[in-house]
């Protein structure tokens, strides 16, 4: 069910576990139909990155590297030993890794007063000595952060939501807490993790060695933008041999980019001098795609005895790395990386098709009789539809729950047509909006280009007329439908999604249905035949 999100926030500031254990409150209790093995998941859409990230594993699998995964955090005494010099100016936008301290807590006459009266006993000296203790051994990260409230309730022989409120009360220490760096980092290269990788199995392997990895790295941007982000993904890989050259790099680039439909290749000398490459082999590359054009998708580069002594690797690596996020706008012609990557933070775009999709009807009756009442409705009104008050047509006569019923569409007024105006209107959505609009050359174009919904004013009304003479048909009771001036969707039984009014509103786009139906549905009990 949809839930008050402020109340559960005030809830949470005023007694949080209390909140927290309110939490199934908001489950709606799931029908038949909704409980497994009869839920099931129907398949859905990929996200761009992933779906590229899975064509770049397999493509680099179809030509002969090994899957491997490099470390993420990294010690930035490892980006000096690769960058040399340019450390220092790699290591200012990388992200360091920071943590709360653990406070030495100390527990005087004061704090155990306070205990006291959150618990309305008092402690025993055993519990005082234990509760030292366990803070204690949560200074020296004997226990975990997120045991710290399980070994306490244990101690202190109560239950969580009064420790919470202890820990929150009694020892303002924790919550006074500021976070302090290390000396980790987030790998902000694939290169931090080759080294390691390299320097472990070099000489245990067979060569030449041929891995790739596809990660999360992590740069510290000035400020994201439509082609940057300080979060991406990239897909690398290393090749480590005697006889490596600049030339490996060339056949990768071709034989993985081929496989997305590169066509033409150029291979261009990298303004850019990385210290970890050796002089002269950063370098650019360039392919020619049917639908996309010539653009830079690669760089590769052969790394530099120096970085690699650091390691203790002793023969020539080729690397060669991609952004995934600008591969995958590339692959779908994206010009925003923060969209592509996020969309979920960004406007939501529905065609007129999918919006259609999401308008149906308030009501519609449950059983086969009660679906055919509504076609036999729509073709009286249809074929009656010029007659004039006071007339009525019978539109069905048969058994709807275990009843006799004959069901009439009339109209009652003098010299007013059996159907009002509006009623052979038609649902369409047009550029976004949900118009309801008869077949008229002033509305050509809307019947043209627009989707249609399959939903006539006629069809909702008799819907609803069905649905609750089937209704009235279960009590043996008669019953009156009318349907007059539209002015809203529930006027004449019609349903827009929730998602759907948002993108409407959010768009600045309409939703008009307004117009006269004037639609009269009655039906009578019949006494059985063999009454």
């Amino acid at each position: 069910m949809i839930f008050d999100t402020e109340e559960f926030k005030k809830r949470g500031k005023e007694d949080f576990e209390s909140a927290w254990h309110a939490g199934p409150s908001v489950l709606t209790p799931p029908t038949t139909g909704l409980v497994y093995p009869r839920l099931s998941y129907p398949g859905a859409r990929t996200h761009p990155v992933f779906e590229t990230i899975h064509r770049l594993r397999q493509a680099y699998l179809s030509i002969g590297f090994h899957e491997t995964e490099n470390p993420i955090i990294v010690d930035e005494q490892e980006v000096y030993r690769q960058f040399g010099p340019e450390a220092m100016a790699v290591l200012d936008r990388v992200f360091y890794l920071g943590g709360l301290p653990r406070p030495n807590v100390g527990i005087g006459r004061d704090q155990v007063q306070k205990i006291n009266t959150i618990l309305l006993r008092d402690l025993s000296g055993e519990e005082e000595e234990s509760l030292r203790k366990t803070l204690h051994a949560y200074k020296k990260s004997e226990i975990d952060g997120d045991e710290l409230v399980h070994e306490l309730s244990g101690v202190l022989h109560t239950d969580d939501a009064k420790v919470v409120e202890i820990l929150d009360q009694v020892f303002p220490e924790f919550r006074a807490l500021k976070p302090e760096s290390s000396r980790q980092t987030l790998r902000s290269h694939m290169t931090s993790g080759w080294f390691q990788t390299l320097g472990a199995i070099w000489e245990k392997v067979p060569h030449p060695i041929r891995l790739f990895s596809i990660g999360r790295c992590c740069w510290r941007e000035q400020a994201e933008d439509s082609h940057r982000l300080m979060s991406y993904h990239s897909a690398s890989c290393v090749v480590a041999g005697e006889l490596v050259t600049i030339e490996d790099g060339k056949a990768v680039a071709r034989a993985l980019l081929s496989a997305f439909g590169y066509t033409d290749f150029e291979f261009r000398p990298d303004e850019k001098r990385s210290k970890y490459y050796m002089p002269d082999t950063q370098t650019e590359v360039y392919a020619a795609h049917p639908d996309h054009g010539w653009v830079e998708v690669a760089t590769f580069g052969i790394y530099s005895p120096v970085a690699l002594a650091e390691y203790g690797i002793g023969i020539p690596v080729m690397n060669l790395g991609l952004g995934v996020e600008r591969m995958a706008m590339i692959m779908n012609k994206a010009k925003d990386v923060r969209e592509l990557s996020f969309p979920q933070f960004f406007p939501v775009r529905y065609t007129d098709t999918e919006l259609a999709a999401g308008i149906t009807l308030l009501a519609e009756p449950a059983t086969t009789m009660g679906k055919k009442l509504v076609r036999s409705l729509v073709d009286t009104a249809v074929t009656n539809s010029a007659a004039t008050g006071p007339c009525s047509f019978v539109a069905f006569e048969g058994e709807i729950a275990g009843r006799t019923v004959k069901v009439l569409v009339e109209e009652p007024e003098d010299n007013a047509k059996l159907l009002g105006p509006a009623c052979m209107n038609e649902i369409f959505v047009y550029k976004g909006a949900v118009l309801g609009v008869p077949d008229t050359e002033k509305f050509a174009e809307v019947r043209k280009n627009g989707v249609t919904t399959g939903i006539s004013y006629l069809f909702a009304a008799a819907s609803k007329a069905a649905a609750e003479i089937e209704q009235a048909a279960h009590f043996g009771i008669p019953t009156t439908v009318q349907v007059k001036m539209a002015r809203l969707p529930g006027d004449i039984n019609l349903r827009i999604e929730p998602w759907v009014m948002r993108y409407i509103t959010d768009n600045n786009l309409k939703t008009d249905v307004r117009g006269p139906v004037f639609l009269t549905i009655r039906s009578e009990i019949l006494p059985d035949n063999d009454a």
